[in-house]
């Protein structure tokens, strides 16, 4: 059975909570409207639809609009490799989100590079706590409101003491130019 049948099946259990989906260069999108009924929504698509692989989770900032976030779940049927995205708005005022690791239990890692990353708070996880960055670190790096440059650490030995990755700021990209290298992102400085 193709995605957009399975999709259309998801839509037909779940009624208005779930938009019509959108099949855009082979894939397609659904977008769980109410946020706080994700988890039952992913069952269902587990259970009932075969999508017995929560292949991705990925976050989105959407900086000065409201609702400022979205999460992404990338959905996979290995018996019939079909693929299925499901998106869902924060509304939570706290940033928050209920946990789909009872579901799949790869979203627990998932879930939590989620919140270190963008500070999205996962309701019912196990053991949300830090991935990437250590205990205590008190920004969330992915969101758009955090420098390019990094920020400076008062922690030696720790992390490093001047901005990462690169010094200075902002990073730009050069439209054009003579190679790769000279159109990467990087900090320009300006020449003299």
């Amino acid at each position: 059975m193709a995605a957009i049948e399975k999709a259309l099946l998801l839509s037909k259990q779940f009624g208005a909570l779930i938009s019509d989906p959108v099949e855009f260069r082979g894939e397609t999108t659904l977008r769980v409207l109410e946020a706080e009924r994700i988890s039952e929504v992913c069952a269902y698509a587990k259970e009932t639809l075969g999508f017995n692989m929560l292949l991705d989770m990925c976050s989105l900032d959407h900086l000065g609009e409201d609702p400022r976030w979205t999460v992404v779940y990338e959905l996979y049927h290995m018996a019939e490799r079909t693929h299925l995205r499901l998106k869902t708005d924060v509304t939570s005022e706290k940033g928050e989100l209920p946990t789909v690791s009872s579901v799949w239990r790869t979203a627990d890692w998932l879930e939590r590079e989620v919140f270190d990353m963008m500070g999205i708070r996962f309701r019912g996880h196990p053991d949300l706590r830090r991935i990437l960055m250590w205990d205590g670190y008190p920004y969330h790096p992915l969101r758009k409101d955090f420098p390019l440059a990094g920020k400076p650490t008062e922690l030696p030995e720790v992390a490093f003491t001047k901005p990462a990755p690169l010094e200075g700021g902002p990073f730009v990209t050069v439209a054009g130019g003579k190679d790769t290298l000279a159109r990467e992102p990087r900090v320009r400085v300006p020449e003299s």
